[in-house]
């Protein structure tokens, strides 16, 4: 039953009308940061890498950096760059010189679509004039708010600040996705008006308060309804008893 759940949804997403393609390449002018999210997979990462002896992990950690001599990278037409996935470009303890010079060499290439991603959608309302290339991102694993995970702003403040924010692309990411209301989690999403929302499940066994995949597929239903939609992992709650 639940793998043909899982079908059911790749056919749905069939249907799906993509108006951006999919990321070809990621940027870290900037990157570390102070959330302290228990899940985040880029903290163990940078743990890696500076054992390695990888720079500028191996004499940073994942303390927050500016790379300068990143802005001088050169970016193809038409690509879809992920900007900071190795930290939080918006995150509070982040300059607003460093965040102004990152945005500026984003201004400097307008043939080249940009996806900023944050878990402090608040910053972005804080910084008004923003550039057209650019798609505001922002982490929402759920309606619902999970202090005990993260130090990141909550869930809701989250949604209510990407409510406000008025630009002609935005995108919801619900990875790691956490247990919320469906009703109530679908009526915010539409109320945010993504261009497209991006939902999977914990890659790295944190064990954390998952939705059942029943309750997921639900979800992705109704985001069909008005929003592209992508998958990232889906597969069933860790605390779900199968029967395959």
């Amino acid at each position: 039953m639940k793998k043909d759940n899982i079908n059911r949804v790749e056919e749905v997403l069939k249907q799906s009308s993509r108006k951006f393609p999919e990321i070809t390449g990621t940027w870290n002018p900037v990157i570390g940061c102070l959330h302290n999210c228990l899940y985040c997979w880029a903290r163990r990462y940078a743990a890696r890498l500076s054992k390695m002896g990888v720079e500028p992990y191996a004499s940073r950690g994942f303390q927050p950096t500016f790379i300068a001599e990143r802005l001088r990278r050169r970016f193809s037409k038409n690509s879809f760059i992920f900007v900071s996935d190795m930290g939080d470009l918006f995150g509070e303890w982040v300059p607003d010189r460093w965040i102004s010079r990152v945005l500026d060499k984003v201004r400097m290439t307008p043939q080249t679509l940009f996806l900023l991603l944050t878990k402090n959608p608040q910053r972005y309302l804080e910084l008004g004039d923003l550039p057209d290339n650019v798609v505001l991102g922002a982490t929402i694993e759920s309606n619902r708010d999970y202090p005990s995970l993260s130090n990141a702003p909550p869930q809701s403040q989250r949604i209510e600040a990407m409510k406000k924010i008025e630009h002609d692309h935005k995108a919801i990411v619900v990875e790691p996705i956490l247990d919320f209301d469906l009703e109530e989690f679908t009526r915010d999403v539409k109320e945010l008006s993504p261009s497209f929302i991006y939902i999977g499940y914990d890659n790295y066994g944190f064990n954390l308060p998952e939705p059942p995949l029943q309750k997921t597929s639900q979800l992705i239903q109704r985001m069909l309804e008005f929003t592209d939609v992508r998958l990232g992992t889906i597969r069933e709650a860790w605390n779900v008893k199968t029967d395959y």
